[in-house]
């Protein structure tokens, strides 16, 4: 699938929002960082993804990302004035996780 101009700028606008909405949400328990954004069903649905330090903090963030859906819907209706926003889905970025630990071995050989 080739994503547009319009799905690039969507992704981008909604990476700047998910990070400011987590960190303003968020009680600094753990270090939340958003990675990307996977568009789907011609940008019907928006999966959030994002990275947790310390790790053992992941899924306790994942299940506080996922409590908030309704409100951080809300956050974006109020950033959008036109236009219909793609459902909301946040998950964690295990890829980067992977990328992290093969740049680390690469990095001792």
């Amino acid at each position: 699938m080739t994503t547009t101009f319009r799905d690039e700028k969507l992704i981008d606008q909604i990476k700047k929002w998910a990070a400011e909405f987590l960190q303003r949400e968020s009680n600094g328990a753990s270090l939340i960082t958003v990675t990307d954004v996977k568009l789907a069903n011609e940008a019907k649905e928006a999966t959030i993804l994002f990275t947790v330090l310390p790790d053992d903090k992941a899924d306790a963030a994942l299940e506080f990302a996922r409590r908030q859906l309704g409100e951080f819907r809300e956050y974006i209706n109020k950033k959008v004035k036109a236009g219909r926003m793609p459902y909301f889905h946040f998950d964690i970025d295990r890829g980067e996780k992977h990328r992290q630990r093969i740049d680390e071995i690469t990095i001792k050989n």
